[in-house]
């Protein structure tokens, strides 16, 4: 056995010191931001992610979640992203769209046929479109979409009965604030309002905005019936949100725990269609229970006046698309 004199020992010592913060990962903390209201399955999403990852790679990595627009509204949690100063978040695919338009092709209404086909289409693993799209976002704005979760049909609502797009016309319907919802809006007859969803509730109650739409559960969880009594079963969207990250910050993951991040994303994934699936029945008579009016196809909803108003009003604001959306519609499986 070899003993060290008392100079090489110091010297030893000294060298492990200075190995050790090397050697040992030091905690990643990651800031995530998203503008989801407590209640919100989404809101549920980040808290369930974040635990999780900590869990996986037991501590290694902390995701520290912001909710409720606490970094900021939609715009500025993207500028935020971008430049690093947050690290994480998640909204629909389209407001990504000021990197690169066509990323907003994701959130194409009436396109996918059921939720587990919208997340295939969604999922960078099975879907070489966002292959693509995800090389131009990280080329041009530094943002990698990461993962993906499932938040149920995005439904109308308004303050009186809609069967069509007749009966918007002229009428104004809040509009999330990104180009596609404007176009979406246009083609249901409606004129489109670009509205924060942090001033959605002021919106709907002073009549700036005679309806909108969003998921069962956001209906809900704002307590919407409160200025709009109608909702339009019209499914569409299969409303599917992305989660992006900081490129910079994503390759300041190690290789092993970003593998185990990965993995999250995909269990999560499947909790999210499990919570929506589980959750419709329950959600319906939650809204009829506060006196709001379900309109479907069998009460008169026209949902392929609907197709195809609105098809034909994405065709000619997004030309370019055509090529995307059948290789999308490839992923039915």
């Amino acid at each position: 056995m070899r003993v060290l004199t008392p100079i090489c020992a110091v010297v030893a010592t000294a060298l492990a010191i200075a190995a050790g913060p090397a050697a040992a990962q030091q905690k990643i903390i990651l800031k995530y931001a998203h503008v989801g209201a407590e209640g919100e399955t989404q809101t549920q999403y980040a808290a369930e992610l974040a635990k999780l990852v900590g869990e996986k790679t037991q501590g290694r990595i902390e995701i520290r979640v912001f909710p409720g627009s606490q970094l900021g509204n939609l715009s500025e949690m993207i500028d935020g992203i971008r430049i690093g100063a947050i690290q994480m978040g998640h909204h629909d695919f389209s407001s990504l769209d000021r990197i690169d338009p066509d990323v907003a092709v994701f959130n194409a209404p009436f396109l996918f046929s059921s939720p587990e086909q919208a997340m295939r289409a969604t999922n960078e693993a099975t879907s070489p479109v966002l292959q693509e799209i995800n090389k131009k976002l990280v080329a041009k704005g530094g943002v990698r979409i990461v993962g993906n979760f499932y938040r149920g049909a995005r439904q109308l609502s308004a303050r009186y009965p809609v069967h069509s797009p007749k009966d918007m016309e002229g009428k104004k319907f809040r509009s999330v604030p990104v180009p596609l919802w404007n176009s979406m809006i246009k083609g249901m007859g409606a004129i489109p309002t670009p509205v924060e969803i942090s001033e959605i509730m002021p919106a709907l109650m002073t009549g700036l905005v005679d309806g909108q739409e969003n998921p069962l559960n956001n209906i809900i969880a704002r307590k919407m019936w409160e200025a709009n009594k109608y909702v339009m079963m019209t499914s569409h969207m299969e409303s599917v949100l992305a989660v992006f990250v900081n490129e910079k910050a994503w390759e300041g993951i190690p290789d092993a725990d970003r593998k185990i991040m990965q993995d999250c994303f995909a269990e999560m994934a499947q909790r999210s269609l499990k919570w929506a699936k589980d959750a419709e029945a329950e959600e319906i008579a939650t809204l009829k229970k506060n006196g709001v009016t379900i309109i479907d196809e069998k009460s008169g909803l026209d949902l392929k006046a609907f197709r195809e108003s609105v098809g034909k009003q994405i065709l000619k604001d997004y030309p370019n698309w055509a090529p995307y959306i059948a290789k999308l519609k490839e992923t039915q499986g």
